[in-house]
């Protein structure tokens, strides 16, 4: 068996078995076969697909590439929240002090950005200090000690993803069903949670364009779950538009602040508070959900998230002076406003085009060495469904960058402004 023959066979269409898949992951992960090697493996995938057995395969082969944790011994369940990738998505740092707080138990292995979307890491580490590489033993010490942790993904586990991901993020094979749901599930299921709420985005800023793809993709990994006896239930949510109104790390790091204090977007504390419903419900923290949701909003009210935030970020080594004070935070030396040319409703505000221009500013990365730009980012004073006036700011771009005509004139082309007053409600489904 070779490489070049399961390329081979996947190019023309063929299933891959137990045994070839197998000889992948191993190989690779031992650097044996190579990236170009996996790319052209991962670009037969994204072009072929695979089936239902082949990803549950792939799926459990590269769970099994490194090290399954057990947290077996910590009293209670353990819950996880995975989103497959947006534009403004900070939700993880809001929810999981929200519910931890209420009584659930929070352990999350987090990624990077991919393309145009943010990554829970890279917005961490906007806090000074806040190390992200944390041990497994460290991991576990923390769940014990204050019932939440939010990490990378350590060397010792699912070394096999920690590769792929990198490598799908530079060779456009990142919006794959089979790749993303046995990228998501292997890592999860390796990550020692008893319990995983996906969050599946469709729409122009997520990977899945279309509610029939991201729900496609939401069932093919809540029945891996229900293959390997894990309680996994997804929201499929839309990404039409931003969430929230900050797009870039520090900038979603001060939106995160403020939402635990009860002052951020409406939508995206909305979102918080449902799926902070369900994991509640899956942790067995709560039976009944009006009360799960409502313990929610006394986290936030009474301050226990936002304590519990800071105190997640103090056991990870963060200076949580940036927290409580979050002026501290880099901000950009230019500032650079978009108005509005006509007065009317935003009909709509392309979330892609959102995305690609807070990396073009500095805040993403195109290649997986480059280097972020913390302080860069676009803060949207305008969303869909709100009045504007001519001349009014629709969004403001925070960079560090001069030469930005291009990224202007993109990003203003992201809002459609229409006369006439709509009521906006994207369609959301559950899956359980």
């Amino acid at each position: 068996m070779n490489i070049l023959d399961i390329i081979a066979k996947k190019r023309d269409k063929q299933a891959l078995n137990r045994e070839e898949i197998h000889y992948f992951i191993k190989n690779y992960v031992d650097g044996v076969v190579k990236d170009y090697q996996a790319s052209a493996l991962c670009m037969a995938i994204y072009l072929n697909g695979m089936n239902a057995e082949e990803t549950s395969i792939l799926t459990d082969e590269m769970m099994r590439s490194g090290k399954i944790i057990d947290f077996s011994d910590i009293p209670g369940l353990k819950v996880d929240k995975h989103s497959t990738g947006g534009v403004g998505d900070k939700v993880s740092l809001i929810l999981g002090p929200m519910i931890v707080s209420c009584g659930a138990k929070l352990v999350k292995m987090s990624g990077r950005g991919l393309g145009h979307t943010g990554g829970t890491l890279d917005k961490m580490e906007s806090i000074p200090g806040l190390r992200i590489d944390l041990s497994l033993e460290e991991v576990k010490q923390e769940i014990k000690d204050i019932g939440i942790s939010i990490v990378g993904q350590n060397s010792e586990l699912d070394p096999a993803d920690k590769k792929l991901y990198a490598l799908r993020d530079v060779t456009a094979t990142v919006a794959s069903i089979p790749l993303i749901a046995s990228s998501v599930m292997s890592k999860k299921l390796a990550s020692g949670s008893d319990c995983i709420l996906l969050d599946v985005k469709y729409g122009s800023g997520a990977f899945m364009k279309t509610i029939e793809s991201a729900e496609l993709l939401a069932r093919t990994m809540v029945e891996i779950g229900k293959k390997l006896n894990k309680d996994v239930k997804a929201e499929v949510t839309n990404m039409d538009q931003p969430l929230g109104k900050a797009v870039g790390n520090a900038l979603e790091i001060k939106e995160v602040i403020e939402t635990l204090h009860g002052r951020g977007p409406k939508e995206l504390f909305e979102l918080c508070l449902e799926s902070g419903t369900i994991m509640l419900q899956q942790a067995k923290v709560f039976n009944d959900p009006e009360k799960a949701r409502a313990a929610l909003i006394e986290s936030v009210n009474s301050g226990k998230a936002f304590e519990k935030f800071v105190e997640f970020v103090k056991y990870q080594g963060g200076d949580i002076s940036y927290v409580l004070h979050p002026e501290k935070l880099p901000l950009a030396n230019n500032l650079i406003n978009i108005y509005s040319p006509k007065s009317g409703y935003v009909k709509s505000l392309d979330a892609l085009a959102i995305g690609i221009g807070s990396m073009r500013l500095g805040g993403g990365r195109e290649t997986i060495d480059q280097k972020i730009d913390m302080a860069a980012g676009i803060y949207l004073n305008k969303k869909i469904g709100d009045y504007v006036e001519k001349g009014e700011v629709l969004c403001t771009l925070h960079t560090n960058k001069d030469n930005v005509d291009e990224i202007i004139e993109n990003v203003s082309n992201a809002y459609i402004i229409t006369e006439e007053k709509f009521e906006y409600k994207p369609e959301r489904i559950f899956i359980s």
